[in-house]
Parts: C-alpha cells; sequence; structure tokens
C-alpha cells in the first residue's frame, strides 16, 4: 500500500501554517509517506498573501508553498500535487486537479460567484471537490453548511479533528461518515497538517501509486482508498 497526505498547509500560502513547503516535504517523506498534495487556504481564507497586489501574482505567490514542496519533493523521491483549499460560509473544500494557470484565468469565478457556480464549472472541467471536515465546529465557523449534491467527496477522518491541542472532537468525524453514507459519496481522509513538526500519520492508503492528481479522484471513485485514522483517535 501507498500512504498520501492529501490535506495540508504552508507558511508561503496559509497564514496559520508554520513551516514551508520544502519542510514539509521533507518531513513527510521521512515520516513513510510516498506523496503529499499541498493544499493551502484560498483568498477567501487564511492566506499570507496581500490584496491589493495584481491577480496574477498574487497567484504566483499562494502556489510559492506547492512549488517550493515540488522542488524539495524531487530530490528526496517523494510526490508533491497540487490542490487548493477554497472557503465559503465558514465551510472548507478541497479542490483538485486544477492548476496555478487555471486560477489565474478564473478570478470572477473564484471571488465573485456564487459557491454553486464554481463548483459546477470545477467539476464540469475535470476537477474534483472533497468536502473537507464538515462537522467542524470552531469560533471561526459560523454554521454548518453542507453541499452534497455540489461535491464529490467526503473527508471522512480529519485527523486534527482528534487533536487534543486543538480542541479536537473525534464525533465530527463520526458524522462526516454517516454524512457520505447517506449521500452514497465516496470517502477519504486527509491530516490538515500545519506544522512539520506534528506529523500524526493521518491521509490514507491506496493500493496503486498515484502519479498524477487524477490518479487519486480515479482511486476514491472505484473505493481503493483507505482513510487512515492518525495518531490522535480515542
Amino acid at each position: 500500500m501507498y500512504k498520501y497526505e492529501t490535506h495540508l498547509h504552508t507558511s508561503e500560502g496559509s497564514s496559520c501554517a508554520s513551516s514551508s513547503g520544502a519542510e514539509m516535504a521533507r518531513a513527510h517523506k521521512a515520516a513513510g509517506y510516498d506523496g503529499i498534495f499541498v493544499t493551502d487556504h484560498f483568498f477567501n481564507s487564511s492566506t499570507t498573501v496581500p490584496k491589493d497586489l495584481p491577480w496574477e501574482q498574487r497567484i504566483d505567490l499562494y502556489c510559492k508553498g506547492y512549488e517550493n514542496a515540488l522542488e524539495a519533493g524531487a530530490k528526496i523521491g517523494l510526490d508533491v500535487f497540487f490542490g487548493v483549499e477554497w472557503t465559503v460560509n465558514g465551510a472548507d473544500f478541497l479542490i483538485y486537479n486544477k492548476d496555478k494557470q487555471w486560477l489565474k484565468e478564473n478570478e470572477r469565478l473564484l471571488m465573485e460567484s456564487d459557491e454553486r457556480d464554481l463548483f459546477d464549472e470545477v467539476r464540469e472541467t475535470g476537477g474534483f471537490i472533497v468536502h473537507a471536515h464538515p462537522f467542524r465546529e470552531a469560533g471561526y465557523i459560523p454554521h454548518i453548511s453542507l453541499y452534497p449534491h455540489d461535491v464529490d467527496a467526503v473527508e471522512v477522518i480529519n485527523t486534527r479533528n482528534g487533536d487534543p491541542l486543538f480542541g479536537g472532537n473525534t464525533v465530527y468525524n463520526e458524522r462526516a461518515k454517516i454524512y457520505a453514507a447517506m449521500f452514497g459519496l465516496p470517502e477519504t481522509g486527509g491530516s490538515d497538517t500545519h506544522n512539520a513538526h506534528q506529523i500524526v500519520n493521518g491521509g490514507i492508503l491506496v493500493p496503486e501509486r498515484i502519479l498524477s492528481p487524477e490518479d487519486y479522484i480515479r482511486q476514491i471513485r472505484n473505493g481503493s482508498v483507505i482513510p487512515l485514522e492518525g495518531d490522535f483517535k480515542k
């Protein structure tokens, strides 16, 4: 089996993260991962990117964490892939199989459109949307928002949900599993890692090496993905 982290943040792109993309790559390699997806917070959440720059420059800065992780990964034998964590009404969504150029071409869609218009466009053009930690409760989340007909899969295990350092409560994961089952949505998992010194062994196991975001999507859809409980389970 191959081990991947599907949900992590870097200090280049996410203001809540404390480790660089290169540090994240090296830490996950040391922890036995075969690859990672860098999913920094986009501009509607905890971003480090200034608002007053031209759009293309903002996207270049946003992608730095991924690019630095990619460069480090190539040197140490770790596969690194790109993703986006996009937020609306306190709900977070992981978008896969979109790249920097797509971001540069879709400023209005990403910043001004109704979320369902964004979801439709992403999915209709080959992207894939995972609802991240859908039942997490926190002060920055005004209410729980569910979009069962607008997403492709559910993050049923988010190991940060179980982390006592962050007021974790594993019932959030239990509810996510019920939600996925109710609507027949595929399951996946992620650690939501923000610090290279806190690798909690979450993410997923898959029977085939992931060579691209499309490979990850295919393995989710065929039911091959095994979400990992991580080190903070009850």
